[in-house]
């Protein structure tokens, strides 16, 4: 078994990871991969968005399955390009991806779907913008892909007109549109299913932290960090969600002729008065993915090549380790506005002598201890340096939230670049396990 994962950054290592656990020991390729990547997975070195080549790639290369990570090769139909020559692909075609793609038909989806979601209305010109906000803060969503860093919540009139003229004079991210919501105020949750075109089988929930700085200050941010699992949402009240938001999606989608396969990821907002759906991606989260992996026993590789067939998930129960897993990102000078590159990172070596070739040791359960994935990292003559605003993750496992939090940070305390941000807030709050 081959299999090609596509993309460069901690999300992809910490798939890259979990498909190494697979009992079926695949032969496992990366594109174009990081620093870290490379001690797990054959790199090619090719662009993510280079649809042409990585369709070329795998069909040269004889790849049983691709897998893909980014957003951006999912909304420009790297799906439809692989199904078109027969070869197996997880994740949704450009037309399923445009739940991700366009914010404000996410939206019309929900609608339509009869998912819970915060108020809104769509403006094409700031003036418009404007008008449709009654009250502050109010949250203003860039339309198209934007890493991440395309929603501000803005407090005030000029914030706000700012925001509006950056997004749709300045065209920031490229938008032509923006979606005006409610503010809710809550407990966000980050909730994933795994979906074969008719079915939504959820993963293990989550909760991750976006803004740069402690006590959720600063600009919003790709996520600094992450915990799974999240006290109170058991399987019962999961699935009572995936009931709820995820499975009429994929009816519906189903319906209009664009089935969903893939990973169906749902932000929520826990409000006073229910749950609100906030967005959907189409793609695993990251940093939730590398919180979420380490914990899983079932076999990913079966999981996800299920899931490219069509019901293929009939029958599939997921299973977790009880431990928890805290997640803490380890981000360049300069992030979120910019990101300092080519900054030499020390303690690897340490690292890889504390907790072993793999980055991680075992822990009595059979899952990982700690585990250190790469994101923004790259090897030059001199070593390993910083390649990005997420440089690197530090995943703990514990008897609970507090102790794998204990070990994350102490883990993390190895690591060293010029200029390295990291929150010291992840999981703080967190109460034990589910």
């Amino acid at each position: 078994m081959k299999v090609l994962v596509v993309g460069a950054g901690g999300r992809e290592h910490a798939i890259v990871r979990a498909l190494k656990r697979s009992p079926q020991e695949p032969e496992l390729l990366c594109a174009p991969g990081n620093a870290g990547i490379a001690d797990d997975a054959r790199l090619v070195d090719m662009s993510v968005d280079d649809v042409p080549g990585m369709v070329r790639l795998a069909e040269v290369e004889g790849v049983d399955l691709v897998v893909i990570g980014p957003e951006g090769p999912l909304v420009g139909g790297l799906v439809d390009a692989l199904d078109s020559i027969g070869i197996a692909v997880f994740g949704p075609t450009a037309a399923a991806a445009k739940l991700e793609g366009s914010k404000a038909y996410a939206k019309e989806m929900m609608i339509a779907a009869n998912v819970p979601t915060a108020g809104f209305e769509l403006a094409g010109t700031v003036e418009d913008g404007m008008a449709a906000i009654d009250r502050y803060p109010v949250v203003l969503k860039a339309d198209g892909l934007a890493g991440g860093k395309g929603v501000v919540i803005a407090q005030s009139e000029q914030e706000a007109r700012e925001t509006l003229e950056g997004f749709l004079v300045g065209h920031r991210f490229d938008t032509r549109m923006v979606v005006v919501e409610e503010f809710l105020v809550g407990e966000e949750l980050s909730l994933l299913a795994v979906c074969d075109g008719e079915r939504a089988v959820a993963l293990a929930p989550a909760r991750d932290f976006k803004r740069i700085g402690e006590g959720d200050e600063g600009p919003n941010t790709g996520g600094m960090g992450s915990y799974s699992p999240v006290a109170g949402f058991d399987d019962a009240r999961v699935k009572e969600i995936v009931a709820t938001v995820h499975q009429p999606v994929v009816d519906l989608m189903r319906e209009r002729g664009t089935p969903f396969h893939g990973v169906l990821y749902a932000g929520l907002m826990l409000t006073p008065d229910g749950l609100r759906v906030l967005e959907f991606n189409v793609r695993f989260g990251d940093p939730e993915t590398q919180a979420v992996l380490p914990r899983l026993r079932s076999d990913l590789l079966d999981v996800l090549l299920r899931a490219s067939r069509p019901g293929g998930l009939e029958g599939v129960r997921l299973e977790w380790s009880p431990a928890s897993a805290v997640t803490v990102v380890l981000a360049s000078a300069g992030y979120p506005e910019s990101s300092s590159k080519g900054d030499a990172i020390t303690g690897l070596e340490q690292f890889r002598e504390r907790y072993g070739d793999a980055g991680a040791e075992r822990a009595p359960d059979g899952g990982m201890a700690v585990e250190l994935t790469h994101a923004g990292t790259a090897r030059t003559s001199a070593g390993v340096v910083t390649a990005g605003g997420r440089v690197l993750n530090v995943t703990a496992l514990g008897d609970g939230a507090d102790s794998a939090r204990d070990a994350a940070y102490a883990a993390a305390e190895m690591i060293y670049f010029e200029g390295m941000q990291l929150r010291r807030d992840i999981a703080a709050n967190a109460q034990g396990t589910a």
